[in-house]
């Protein structure tokens, strides 16, 4: 009776110390560009994650958020379509204020940054306007808002 439960407890450790093994860890990085094969279904909306310069160098940081990259003062980002199917209402309503004038990407990315243009510059043209349009559809809460309504206000009088 003691020779088999000390041979079940080895079994058993055994198990256990495979299962912690290097080999039974998860990959450090996942590719993105995999798939499970499942056909989608239904709709999703549009979220964007944003690939940020750190400076001069060609360093870069990802942000999941408007409010780190703006926390993080970023004035130079891009954004890439994370998950989603469909533009949300408010999305939809971005694109159509800028006219043709800007992408979604371009609208998101757009909302990432702070301290720069579009935000920060006088708009001087037909297409500034409409691009301006739709960053105030899209990110309402943005840091410098008040200063894209006043360009816009400035531009429009």
């Amino acid at each position: 009776m003691r020779r088999t439960l000390v041979a079940a407890l080895v079994v058993a450790a055994t198990g256990l110390l495979a299962a912690c093994s290097p080999a039974a860890e998860p990959e450090d990085s996942i590719d993105s560009s995999a798939t499970s094969g499942a056909a989608a279904s239904g709709t999703s909306p549009i979220v964007f994650a944003f690939v940020c310069r750190t400076g001069s160098s060609d360093r870069t940081e990802t942000y999941t958020t408007y409010s780190a990259v703006w926390e993080d003062e970023r004035t130079e980002c891009t954004a890439e379509r994370i998950t989603g199917t469909e533009m949300s209402a408010q999305q939809a309503d971005a694109v159509q204020a800028a006219g043709g004038a800007a992408t979604l990407e371009e609208l998101a990315a757009g909302c990432a940054v702070s301290g720069t243009a579009p935000w920060t510059a006088p708009v001087t043209d037909g297409r500034g306007a409409s691009v301006a349009a739709g960053l105030l559809a899209y990110c309402p809460g943005h840091p410098d808002v008040d200063e894209l309504r006043a360009a816009v206000a400035t531009h429009g009088a």
